[in-house]
């Protein structure tokens, strides 16, 4: 694969909106071999937790510099699509990594370290999608999603309850009883039983005033102040594959985020 060429300008201007178009679709060789590398995850080439082939390998499958192909691996790495295992090469990161566990949970006590939170699932039915769900999941109206309610629990307090929508076809075979058996994340589940691997999250955080529901579920006061967290979560190719809506007790902890 060669990088695309730009050709000088001619000084009479016939190839100047050419030039420009061209220009501004320029990309750089290393962000194409990075998304040959999304693709080959995306296609299932390599499994969650399974070693890729090195980077002189993979220079001599894209004809391309092994400096370009470990370029375009830092940036996966960066964004927790691949890790590097000093002395051992470089694998599909994987939900069930003890480090992933609290990359998307971002919810933390005000003192001490995060503890493993335990899964209470108190729904899980096939309904039709609103508008709205439909519009999030690129789905149409009224075609068939997965509901699931969840309660977080951290010991015997609870803490998060969480109202999920994801894409029926995606998560045929989900049911309470499943979920019920499953020790770990969800995001493990989904990664290794569907298929379906959650790579990043747009978040948006907003007050929200506890109602019956969530009272009932958080042991609060209706009314009771909460945090809800609504998430959009994205698999490969910026496909959106769930719907979260979070209210959080926040008496004893926050949410906390790192900006780079």
């Amino acid at each position: 694969m060669a990088s695309q060429s730009i050709r000088p300008a001619t000084g009479d201007g016939s190839n100047g909106a050419a030039e420009s178009a061209s220009s501004a679709v320029f990309t750089p060789l290393y962000k194409q071999i990075k998304r040959l590398v999304i693709d080959d995850l995306d296609r299932g080439a390599w499994k969650p937790g399974e070693l890729i082939p090195s980077e002189q390998e993979l220079a001599v499958r894209f004809q391309v510099s092994q400096g370009t192909v470990r370029k375009a691996i830092d940036e996966l790495s960066a964004e927790n699509l691949l890790t590097r295992r000093q002395g051992k090469g470089t694998f599909v990161a994987t939900h069930d990594e003890p480090r992933a566990q609290f990359r998307f949970l971002r919810i933390v006590p005000d003192e001490g370290e995060p503890a493993p939170a335990q899964n209470r699932f108190l729904d899980c039915r096939r309904v039709r999608a609103t508008a709205d769900v439909a519009r999030v999941l690129d789905l149409k109206t009224g075609d068939t999603v997965i509901f699931v309610r969840r309660l977080l629990m951290f010991g015997a307090a609870p803490l998060v309850l969480d109202d999920i929508w994801l894409p029926g076809a995606l998560f045929k075979g989900l049911t309470a009883e499943r979920l019920g058996q499953h020790h770990g994340s969800m995001y493990a589940l989904f990664e290794s039983q569907f298929g379906t691997r959650m790579i990043r999250a747009d978040e948006r955080l907003r007050a929200r005033a506890a109602n019956a529901v969530a009272a009932k579920a958080l042991q609060v006061e209706i009314g009771a102040p909460l945090l809800l967290v609504e998430r959009v979560s994205f698999t490969y190719g910026e496909r959106p594959v769930e719907l979260r809506l979070g209210l959080c007790r926040t008496e004893q902890h926050h949410y906390r985020n790192t900006l780079t």
